[in-house]
């Protein structure tokens, strides 16, 4: 199984390695760092050299049936081999708008006291869908009030709980469409200080002053009950 690095270290941008096996157009490997498409952020794309030849990662996912982390290549590479070493080289600038995308979103959710319908991790742009029921939405509001999250300095850290205790806490999972996988016997945390505390398995920037300034771009009304709350960088 790969070891996942970026969990070790998000900052961490390039890694010498070893294919462990080749399939059609995805690589696997024996470490990675990066991230495999999952809880509505996007897969890490860079590239991969071996042997002075450089090659494009285009996307990088979990294999549904064995789980493993498949690094998807632009071209056919037939005379790649397992155990041949190669050096992974991130798409830095992507990551770390994911990162600071994902760290905001749990800001705004923490904004807004209502169960998360779904939602989707962008560079660019993000949104999130809540249940809102008769709470009310206001864009200049959350606007002024996330910025002010993100000015505090608050530092974000990853811990973990036990199964057993997320089942005894269940109101810490604010996702209604997305589970946090199960079978490992641990749940990991993403915790904001003194703001946000929920299951995520995303990367995260150490501290929200690293986020810079968002805005709430738009609220779309997506059924009686639904809004869809999208965030933009505010340049």
């Amino acid at each position: 199984m790969t070891h996942p690095v970026y969990y070790d270290d998000g900052y961490q941008t390039s890694l010498e390695t070893r294919i462990t096996s080749v399939n059609d157009r995805a690589i696997v490997l024996d470490a990675t760092i990066f991230y495999p498409t999952g809880g509505g952020q996007p897969g890490d794309i860079g590239t991969i050299t071996t042997d002075g030849r450089r090659i494009e990662v285009t996307d990088t996912r979990r294999d549904r049936q064995t789980g493993s982390i498949l690094h998807e290549i632009a071209s056919d590479e037939q005379d790649l081999q397992p155990g041949q070493v190669v050096s992974m080289e991130l798409d830095w600038t992507r990551r770390h708008a994911h990162m600071r995308m994902h760290s905001a979103m749990h800001l705004l959710g923490s904004l807004i006291p209502v169960p998360v319908t779904g939602g989707q991790v962008g560079a660019a742009k993000s949104r999130l869908d809540f249940d809102v029921g008769k709470h009310q939405l206001d864009k200049e509001a959350l606007t002024e009030g996330i910025n002010q999250l993100i000015a505090v300095g608050h530092e974000i850290t990853i811990g973990e709980i036990t199964e057993a205790e997320l089942d005894n806490n269940p109101g810490l999972v604010r996702t209604m469409s997305v589970q946090p996988p199960r079978g490992s016997g641990t749940i990991r945390m993403v915790s904001i200080e003194d703001v946000d505390y929920q299951p995520c398995g995303g990367t995260h920037v150490r501290n929200t002053d690293e986020i810079g300034v968002i805005r709430v771009s738009k609220i779309e009304n997506k059924g009686r009950r639904n809004r869809r709350v999208h965030l933009i960088f505010d340049a």
